[in-house]
């Protein structure tokens, strides 16, 4: 049997022997729209919850929040339908900021602006990088009833018309990406992301969970402190084209899309995997360690103790975290990061390395990766050379009638048993 994983910009095929029964766990095939353009322009023009577009009329400057190059945003058919109706409102292109929401990822460079935005916008609109480590560009707003205390873009804050754009996706600890968190999370400052993810300890914390997730809550509540008025997310296909588009109020966006969402990723499986090969679904979601640790997660939800992994992530831009990189010098053991992780109390960075230990631990995790040598081995991967040879030798010590498990979108697969479904 052959199958074609997804690999960075690329396909990696890989050989199956026939005699072992394999489940191939991926998100529902649904038709992209045959316009996408037009499904957003009627998304804008039928807005979710209680908003209209007579209630943001002649503002003298909006602030865009858009995702930057880790997220496979369909931005040339998001952004102009969107300018096309700020214009109906009267309002210039010199009024609108687009504010690139980073997170805690590196600032993006004007140079590296073209890969996420169309030329037109470009050549009219500004377009401003977030720095969640600069305190100069951020604004304290207070704190949330968890204690998160909220730092974000000033100038995006000080917009009379705040505007999120994304996608409503799974996320490992949020649940579900999409609505503020491209503002609340984006455009924050490290110590509001550092607070806000610590909370992804709490058990209720997880992949599929919304209405009672602390850490998705506690976004909620920084959206609202920002004061985000609106949302325009997509839903895609497993290949990033455009299934879904919903605008307007930014909760009732959430509301109505993840039921859509669940629809299209959420998959059941009818028992665990003692052998799985994972693909984060290619780039960008592999662009880097950082990224393709949320596929290793999602698959490790239906993964048997002591069972084996192979990671396919190409990760072309190494780990995609220094602080995670600096943390991991002298850690010679994932026990080793889950018991200074636990020492040293929650960062950003080195989270990643404890997110990663807690599944790895409980497992044998072979990555198959264009990562440095060097860097794998100080992040504690077995790093694979021969991927079609290492995968005959781990089948070979397959017991029989175990069954192969392979996702190859697994950042936008939610597997789960059949009796064990999150809310």
């Amino acid at each position: 049997m052959d199958i074609n994983l997804p690999y960075g910009k690329r396909l990696l095929e890989v050989t199956l022997p026939e005699y072992f029964e394999v489940d191939i766990i991926q998100p529902r095939q649904v038709p992209p729209a045959p316009n996408p353009l037009e499904l957003v322009k009627a998304s804008l023009q039928d807005l979710r919850g209680d908003v209209t577009w007579d209630d943001f009329s002649h503002p003298k400057s909006v602030g865009i929040a858009i995702n930057d190059k880790t997220r496979p945003v369909p931005h040339q058919h998001l952004l102009p339908p969107l300018l096309q109706q700020l214009k109906k409102l009267g309002i210039p292109d010199a009024a609108i900021t687009f504010y690139v929401a980073v997170g805690t990822h590196s600032p993006m460079t004007e140079e590296e602006f073209p890969t996420i935005l169309p030329e037109s916008i470009l050549e009219n609109n500004k377009v401003l990088s977030h720095d969640s480590e600069s305190r100069d560009m951020q604004l304290f707003l207070g704190s949330t009833k968890r204690g998160t205390p909220v730092w974000v873009n000033e100038g995006y804050f000080r917009s009379e018309l705040k505007i999120v754009v994304g996608n409503i996706a799974p996320h490992q600890f949020m649940g579900f990406s999409g609505g503020v968190k491209s503002a609340a999370i984006g455009l924050a400052g490290l110590e509001t992301i550092h607070h806000n993810h610590a909370l992804m300890t709490n058990p209720h914390s997880e992949l599929g969970r919304y209405e009672s997730n602390p850490a998705r809550q506690d976004v909620e509540e920084i959206g609202k402190m920002i004061g985000v008025d609106l949302a325009l997310n997509a839903i895609l296909t497993q290949d990033k084209k455009i299934i879904h588009v919903l605008a307007g109020d930014p909760q009732q966006v959430m509301k109505d899309g993840i039921p859509l969402v669940r629809g299209v990723c959420q998959v059941a499986v009818d028992d665990r995997y003692a052998f799985m090969i994972v693909s984060p679904g290619g780039y960008p979601k592999d662009i880097n360690v950082y990224q393709a640790q949320k596929g290793m997660y999602h698959a490790a939800r239906v993964m048997k103790p002591g069972g084996t992994m192979i990671l396919v992530a190409a990760c072309p831009e190494g780990s995609g975290s220094q602080h995670y990189e600096e943390w991991m010098v002298g850690r010679i053991s994932y026990q080793d990061v889950l018991r200074y992780f636990a020492q040293d109390g929650f960062q950003i960075g080195p989270h990643k390395a404890y997110l990663i230990a807690k599944d790895a631990s409980r497992m044998r995790l072979l990555l198959y990766s264009e990562i440095n040598r060097q860097t794998a081995r100080d992040l504690l991967f077995d790093l694979v050379d021969d991927f079609q040879e290492t995968l005959n030798r781990v089948v070979v010590g397959l017991e029989p009638g175990e069954r192969i498990g392979i996702l190859p979108h697994a950042a936008s697969t939610i597997p789960y048993l059949e009796d064990l479904q999150n809310e």
